[in-house]
């Protein structure tokens, strides 16, 4: 039973995707020790850390069946307009500046909300239209100016840190105390997917919506609150940027949304929603942090990384696609 088990989880997307990484890393390790060092785990995390929050908000959305391309523009507007308003009543509190720009990042994702779950509009349409909303009032209505000037208080969280490490060169690298947030937030999800029958209604509503529906669960609730919450997470996702690099841009996360996609696809979520898990969705952000980050060490010049990062999404989908519908034939025998 045991070796069953295991056979089945070796084959997995996840562990496929494990695998892959491990490959990398001792490539990359080979052609420059420098890789196998604590350094590049705090480089990797702080290169992790904003698309890992927005990957776990398009994962649940995703196993629910839909999808969200609107977070990067409610995150660039949430953090946006309430760092102006900040800077404008000079108010210099952490706490503020989350719940401001979350009870913004609310309003859009309620809006997603009414669209999806009340109006039955395709996901894709409805959270691209709210894209533009969002993106277009940010420049229309607040301006393209960039903020470096974060008041003090709220700066302090980007210089606080879990601990430092020093390595050999006497180069320090300090690991940002804001990592804390994916990793709560990817806790709470993984008890809530896993444990919960909100999680179940999660993956039912992705496996057949009206199967769902007749066995009692309350798709528009449960539609409505992942688009609404996806929102909030959208907000602190930005509001968590602009802290990392003490500055606000209107625009600096626009176009986030379909490396963060790929990046929760290549770890096995399925695009047709019903399947996808915590671990897969860290390891497919990993794998691509690795390519974007490193392949440089193995001589691989920039230009190329982005032909890589699109042959590594290209053949996890093929795989997730393959194993899905060997599994769905399996099913039928």
């Amino acid at each position: 039973m045991n070796k069953i088990k295991f056979k089945n989880f070796a084959t997995t997307n996840e562990a496929i995707v494990a695998y892959t990484i491990v490959v990398l890393c001792l490539l990359i390790g080979f052609a420059n020790p420098a890789f196998f060092s604590f350094s590049t785990v705090i480089t990797l995390s702080r290169a992790m850390l904003i698309t890992l929050i927005f990957a776990a908000l398009e994962m649940v959305i995703i196993i629910s069946g839909g999808i969200d391309v609107s977070f990067p523009a409610i995150a660039c507007i949430s953090a946006y307009s309430t760092i102006k308003l900040i800077l404008k009543f000079d108010i210099d509190s952490i706490a503020f500046f989350y719940i401001f720009a979350s009870a913004i990042g609310l309003c859009f994702g309620a809006i997603n909300a009414y669209l999806i779950a009340k109006r039955n509009i395709s996901p894709l349409i409805a959270t691209l239209g709210v894209s533009s909303i969002a993106n277009g009032a940010t420049l229309a209505f607040l301006g393209t100016k960039e903020f470096s000037n974060i008041p003090d208080h709220i700066d302090s969280l980007s210089r606080s840190y879990l601990f430092s490490f020093t390595n050999s060169a006497g180069i320090k690298y300090q690991m940002t105390t804001l990592i804390l947030i994916p990793i709560v937030l990817l806790i709470v999800f993984f008890i809530v997917l896993k444990f919960t029958t909100f999680g179940r209604g999660i993956y039912a509503i992705g496996g057949d919506e009206n199967a769902a529906r007749i066995a009692g669960f309350n798709v528009v609730r449960i539609k409505s609150f992942l688009y609404m919450f996806s929102g909030v997470l959208a907000a602190i996702g930005g509001v968590t940027y602009t802290i990392l690099m003490r500055q606000s841009s209107p625009q600096n996360l626009m176009g986030a949304e379909m490396m963060v996609i790929a990046a929760v696809v290549v770890g096995g979520t399925r695009i047709t929603g019903g399947h996808g898990t915590v671990l897969g969705t860290v390891l497919g952000v990993l794998l691509i942090a690795i390519v974007q980050n490193n392949l440089v060490m193995v001589g691989i010049p920039t230009s190329y990384q982005t032909f890589v990062v699109g042959l590594i999404i290209v053949m996890g989908t093929g795989i997730t696609s393959i194993r899905s519908k060997h599994i769905a034939n399996s099913a039928k025998i």
